[in-house]
């Protein structure tokens, strides 16, 4: 096999090695994360609820202070009834009397209603700051457990970034250049094998020409059809 073919599938097995440790490292990451979202989304939830306690006391008191209106309102009509000298005075102070008793009891229920809500919000505030205080007494442990897994994979990978540096070292530069061209669309399928005398990057059949050109390997070959560069899978690969 040419010797610039073969660092060139060395490169891209190498290359395939150090990707792969991409999704490890994320998969590390991902429970530190999640745990970091699930802090952030209580957070926001305690927020939320704390405001809207805020709206709602504000709300209660609003009636409150209506119903201390309402209550002197009445507290005057009861010293203006005995006032009064003809009995139309009086029926438009019976009926200003109704309508604040009416209001009076519509504001007693909603002050209730509202008491319910902010009782309620504020349960789930407690609720919610027991689970934020389980999720920061288990963070560092699970950032110990997270950073122990990454210090594993990052020794791994600085392996396989030597073993890389090493072959950069020897390696055609010509080749080289022409590899990283085609890996910048191609990724971990720029040097593919050929099986059935189809491309094993975009599965389209080579003609003869070609695929002799690939068997014997004198020169770098690529597909006529995506430009992937061709390779027959020796059994010592």
């Amino acid at each position: 096999m040419n010797q610039h073919l073969k660092q060139l599938i060395d490169l891209s097995h190498v290359d395939k090695e150090i990707d792969a440790f991409e999704p490890q490292i994320e998969e590390a990451n991902s429970k530190y994360e999640a745990a970091l979202a699930k802090k952030k989304s209580i957070d926001t939830d305690i927020e939320n609820l704390t405001n809207e306690i805020k709206d709602e006391q504000l709300k209660k008191h609003k009636n409150e202070l209506h119903l201390a209106e309402l209550s002197q309102k009445l507290e005057d009509n009861s010293r203006k009834s005995g006032e009064v000298k003809t009995e139309r005075e009086m029926k438009s102070l019976q009926l200003e009397e109704e309508i604040a008793k009416e209001q009076v009891t519509f504001a007693n229920e909603e002050i209730a209603r509202l008491e319910k809500i902010i009782e309620s919000k504020k349960e789930q505030v407690e609720v919610a700051k027991v689970s934020l205080d389980e999720i920061d007494a288990n963070l560092e442990t699970v950032k110990s457990e997270v950073d122990k897994k990454l210090e594993v994979i990052n020794k791994d990978r600085q392996k396989v970034f030597i073993q890389k540096e090493k072959l950069l070292g020897s390696i055609n530069q010509k080749g080289l250049t022409f590899y990283q061209k085609i890996r910048r669309w191609a990724r971990n399928t720029t040097v593919v094998p050929v099986e059935d005398q189809a491309c094993m990057g975009c599965y389209m059949t080579i003609n003869d020409k070609i695929y002799a050109d690939v068997i014997k390997a004198e020169d770098i070959t690529t597909c006529p059809h995506c430009g992937r560069i061709l390779h027959v899978v020796e059994s010592n690969e």
